[in-house]
């Protein structure tokens, strides 16, 4: 018996040795149209309690310079998944209903797929958003831009809600993210409640198809339940308890994969539907809060967060694991104006604009890092990132090589998580709007080489309270130290002309050459 105790305690720590070696989980947990002054340990002033969000800023490092690739969805999306800034496909504005191809094409390298490639499990649980090829009852790609064959041309027609009624359902999607780099996607295709395919997709099928036009009279009525399409619902889908079953459906694979596949690391990504209009947040969290039912949606989306933490440490997984939570853009103006006038809570403090402007409150995001016994806990740092990053850092993490061909605007931020960085891991950052234009970050000075917001229009009526004057109304571009003046009040434009120039030179250079990323020996 003694004679085996000895070889037994050295398979063990090799065992161990090995184990250690092993390189982390990853778990991404992206919000939707969560502002940077939602989360309390942004803002002091914020009316919603975010414990958890606190919980992990104190367990690790709050970003507080942090970026969308873009000021809407389907762009930042596209880009966390390439390592890409989307402007370069020259695509505008995001998907909906069953709009598509995927704007990932079947050659490019993912995220997914870079650490798939080094042995991780990978699956994404929630919403896609970067474009699906549904095909009708021939085989044929819709296009929801076409009008039907056979039908009277004097008749109006929704061609958006047409299109939904042409899919043929028994038909698996051939671009669907389990062709994209993920082992399991469990999910809708646009966002979840907005849109008009109210169905969810395992896999690349949709078992359960929609059947009728939703009913919106059945659905919660008040000032942030407005951007619910009348589109086609399934049977089992429910408007107000969609991030429910996201959440069961990762807390589930954290089960099994601990179970089944205790010596794989995996990538988890939880896309939510929180807490982009309408805002409907669950049964057990309505009244929640005293700041309405957006407030009570942002705390539903602490809560995921809490539930995902406690079931890492439940599993033993919290110090194996790499935590990130984000957002894709910044708030929702709806959501903003009304959070501000009713209950004097401001999404977007302390930035300028809101979603969809290149102003810093569409793209400046909260971004809260945690991995015990790596990052340092309540740790903050104000260099500037950008979510393009995540699959650089990703790549370094799992010792992946990445292609100059990929990833051509992500950039590694491992050394910022470890406490390693002695200078800026960036020297300049790319934003860009839903309309395609763009702004580059360098140091304190940001310069947009647009006019006015980029997205949303100020002489609308709901927005005329918040314009600003234009001090340099001749300018065909903005200049603004964020330094002396955060608040993008002061254009400079004529006052620093060779700040200006050479800023619009280099966003020439990122342009022409494909890539803002140094090349990778």
């Amino acid at each position: 018996m003694k004679r085996l105790l000895l070889p037994l305690s050295l398979s063990l720590l090799f065992l161990f040795s090995v184990r250690a070696e092993q390189p982390p989980n990853i778990l991404f947990i992206l919000a939707d149209d969560l502002g940077y002054g939602d989360v309390a340990c942004y803002n002091p002033e914020s009316k919603v309690p975010t414990p958890n969000l606190d919980r992990m800023a104190s367990q690790g490092m709050r970003f507080t310079d942090a970026h969308s690739p873009s000021t809407v969805c389907t762009p930042t999306r596209y880009s966390i998944m390439t390592g890409q800034m989307a402007f370069r496909l020259n695509y505008p504005g995001v998907f909906t209903g069953v709009g598509g191809p995927c704007l990932i094409t079947e050659d490019q390298l993912t995220l997914p797929d870079i650490l798939r490639q080094k042995g991780y499990e990978t699956a994404l649980f929630g919403k896609w958003h970067i474009g699906m090829s549904f095909l009708d009852k021939n085989g044929k790609v819709i296009d929801v831009k076409e009008r039907p064959q056979g039908i009277d041309p004097n008749i109006k027609l929704n061609l958006e809600l047409e299109a939904v009624k042409r899919v043929d359902y028994s038909r698996s999607v051939p671009d669907a993210p389990i062709h994209r780099g993920f082992d399991h996607f469990f999910g809708t295709v646009c966002c979840p409640t907005t849109d008009w395919l109210y169905a969810y997709m395992d896999g690349d099928i949709i078992p359960v198809p929609p059947t009728k036009i939703v009913d919106k009279t059945k659905l919660p009525n008040h000032d942030w339940s407005f951007d619910c399409r009348p589109g086609l619902v399934a049977p089992d889908f429910d408007h107000e308890e969609v991030d429910m079953v996201f959440l069961d459906k990762s807390l589930n694979f954290l089960d099994q994969h601990s179970r089944n596949k205790p010596d794989t690391p995996f990538f988890l990504f939880h896309s939510l539907q929180a807490v982009h209009l309408p805002s409907f947040p669950g049964k057990d969290f309505k009244g929640k809060t005293k700041a309405g039912p957006h407030g009570d949606f942002i705390f539903e989306f602490d809560y995921i967060v809490g539930k995902l933490l406690d079931k890492l440490e439940a599993l033993g997984l919290a110090e194996d694991t790499l935590v990130i939570v984000s957002s894709d853009n910044g708030p929702e103006v709806g959501t903003v104006i009304s959070m501000r006038e009713q209950y004097q809570h401001d999404g977007a403090n302390p930035w300028r604009g809101v979603k969809r402007d290149n102003w810093e409150g569409g793209h400046r995001v909260p971004m809260i890092a945690r991995w015990l016994g790596k990052v340092e806990a309540g740790s903050t740092t104000d260099q500037t990132v950008c979510l393009t990053d995540i699959m650089a850092t990703c790549a370094a993490i799992a010792d992946a090589e990445l292609p100059n061909n990929a990833a051509e605007d992500s950039f590694n931020i491992l050394p910022i998580l470890l406490g390693e960085a002695t200078e800026n891991i960036r020297e300049f950052t790319l934003h860009q709007t839903i309309r395609l234009d763009l702004a580059i970050r360098s140091g304190d000075w940001k310069y947009l080489d647009h006019k006015g917001s980029g997205g949303n229009r100020y002489e609308r009526e709901n927005l005329k309270p918040f314009a600003l004057p234009d001090n340099a109304p001749d300018a065909p571009g903005q200049l603004y130290n964020l330094a002396q003046d955060p608040g993008e009040t002061h254009n400079l434009y004529f006052e620093y002309p060779e700040v200006a120039k050479k800023l619009k030179y280099q966003l020439k250079q990122f342009k022409t050459t494909g890539r803002s990323a140094p090349i990778r020996r």
